[in-house]
């Protein structure tokens, strides 16, 4: 019996999917802020090189006793192209001179100057404390920003990998979903969705452990007892234990995840590499989280209806290709263009958001239902290596203020491209095995046919 005509016998989507989608939606709410926190736990202050006289109180001599903080800070500081205070250089002795000269005069190349050999003092007004103030990860340390931020997702990879094997040994009720947060809640609910119901579903060191609190709190109701009591006897029935050897016979399942693969890659590092560097998109990290989060939602919806219409493969094509366009532009438009680039920016991860949104109900689909657990924890493992990927391109600044976005932006667009080979599978049943998917088989079903298909359902 086909696992999809199994779960029509027990009873498609009930109250136990609903039940499990709700508690999802709750966890992930608590997930997701754990990743967005980069910015504002990692945010780069303005700052500047501490100076003796002029941060040092207990220094008051006579020749800066009735000088102002503005004036110090000139003949402290040198100014930048834009006539900004230095951030990462200052004088190696104080420049009286200039403090005779009219304010438009900049040539100050003369004057020698010096790294922040005394440590920095930080703007603290936004935030108080971050790990850029506390380990001074600016100026020739600021590359070890993207260094944190590729060891955070690379425990996202690592825990993935350990802890759902856990989950299989031990329980995922035994497991707090904390600790194991990046499991594919998404593959469990569409595993035991049904075809008319199957869619694409949703002080710093403070603010990132007070989300894991109430996260571990959530975690005991989603367990698999349910599952177990209900049609688990149905499963021992038909249950099919194939060897994994046969995928290396299997040329199309092997093409389908290698595509599905980079696809998943490629999302995730045009994706991570927007939420994560709101800064370098614009000043206001708060507005941009604001309309980032609101774009994301209401991408998604839309990713949902326009399945039922334009299919699978459309859908990811169309929007990966107008994220891709969104990124390049706006990497190539003047800083001066700020309402346009805020624009173009929140289109941007929209547009990811829906190609996402897309891509999940067409992996179920198109891989066989025998080895689809298998084959989407590869996908995900893809998706991880994208997250890490993406923090460390930004270290190319150093190189191109605008290399690390080009490169979000082209493999956005190498993204739609690698669906193409891929087959449309709306209004197609599930593959059950290697076979269906090598000979393009499909089984029957002694069902009406407006029940067979796979049209979104709208929540």
């Amino acid at each position: 019996m086909p696992f999809e005509e199994l779960l029509d016998q027990a009873g498609g989507l009930g109250r136990f999917q609903i039940f499990q989608l709700v508690l999802f939606c709750i966890t992930n709410l608590l997930t997701y802020p754990h990743i967005v926190l980069e910015n504002f736990t990692a945010a780069i202050p303005d700052h500047r090189c501490w100076v003796q006289i002029l941060d040092n109180d207990t220094i008051s001599g006579n020749e800066t006793r009735n000088l102002s903080q503005d004036a110090l800070l000139r003949i402290s500081i040198p100014l930048d192209s834009n006539l900004k205070p230095e951030k990462c250089h200052r004088f190696i002795h104080p420049q009286w001179q200039l403090l005779h000269m009219n304010e438009t005069v900049t040539n100050t190349a003369e004057a020698d100057t010096e790294p922040c050999v005394d440590g920095w003092v930080y703007d603290r007004s936004y935030f108080p404390s971050t790990i850029i103030t506390e380990w001074d990860l600016v100026c020739e340390s600021q590359s070890l920003k993207s260094v944190v931020q590729t060891l955070f997702m690379t425990g996202s990879l690592l825990g993935s990998l350990i802890y759902s094997l856990l989950s299989d040994s031990v329980g995922m009720d035994n497991i707090p979903k904390e600790v194991c947060g990046n499991s594919p809640d998404d593959v469990f609910l569409q595993y035991w969705a049904n075809v008319p119901r199957r869619t694409g579903f949703c002080h710093w060191k403070l603010v990132h452990t007070a989300p894991g609190c109430v996260y571990t709190l959530a975690c005991p109701p989603l367990s698999l007892q349910f599952v177990k009591s209900t049609i688990q006897k149905e499963l021992d029935a038909v249950q099919v234990k194939p060897s994994i050897f046969q995928l290396f016979h299997a040329p199309k399942v092997i093409m389908r995840t290698c595509c599905l693969c980079f696809f998943r890659f490629s999302n995730a590092v045009s994706f991570y590499g927007l939420v994560l560097n709101l800064q370098h998109l614009g000043s206001n990290i708060f507005l941009f989280q604001v309309l980032f989060g609101a774009i994301m939602l209401t991408a998604s919806f839309l990713s949902l209806w326009t399945l039922n219409y334009m299919g699978r493969r459309t859908n990811q094509i169309l929007f990966s290709f107008l994220a891709g366009v969104s990124i390049l532009v706006n990497t190539f438009l003047p800083q001066e263009m700020q309402t346009l680039r805020v624009s173009l920016a929140t289109l941007g991860i929209g547009f990811v958001s829906a190609a996402m949104t897309g891509y999940v109900l067409h992996q179920i689909e198109l891989l066989p239902t025998v080895f689809r657990s298998i084959l989407m924890g590869i996908i995900s493992g893809f998706h991880r290596i994208g997250a890490i990927v993406a923090p460390l391109l930004m270290t190319l600044l150093g190189y191109s203020l605008r290399l690390p976005w080009i490169i979000y932006g082209v493999i956005t667009l190498l993204a739609g491209l690698v669906i193409l080979p891929l087959p449309e599978t709306r209004n197609q049943p599930l593959a059950n095995t290697i076979q269906d998917v090598e000979n393009n088989t499909k089984y029957s079903r002694n069902v009406k046919q407006e029940d067979t298909s796979t049209k979104v359902t709208q929540f």
